[in-house]
């Protein structure tokens, strides 16, 4: 069976992400959150890769949740 990439995933379409990004020590506490639904991930990120590279992974992580949920019935 191939991994597939959650952004390639048919139903990941991610419209409006809200990003709260909290300095703790020396790296990034990042939430991407889905206002639709209220779906929350967190992560940690390392400050110097810059803010466009964090928000996309952030958001790739968000969308591989929803999708997750979505397949066991959590949310449509």
């Amino acid at each position: 069976m191939a991994t597939r990439n959650p952004g390639d995933h048919p139903e990941t379409r991610l419209g409006e992400v809200l990003f709260e990004f909290r300095r703790v020590g020396k790296v990034l506490r990042v939430c991407a959150i889905d206002p639709r639904t209220g779906v929350e991930v967190t992560m940690v990120a390392d400050p110097r890769q810059g803010p466009e590279t964090i928000k996309r992974v952030a958001a790739r992580k968000l969308a591989y949740v929803l999708n997750k949920k979505r397949e066991n019935g959590e949310i449509r």
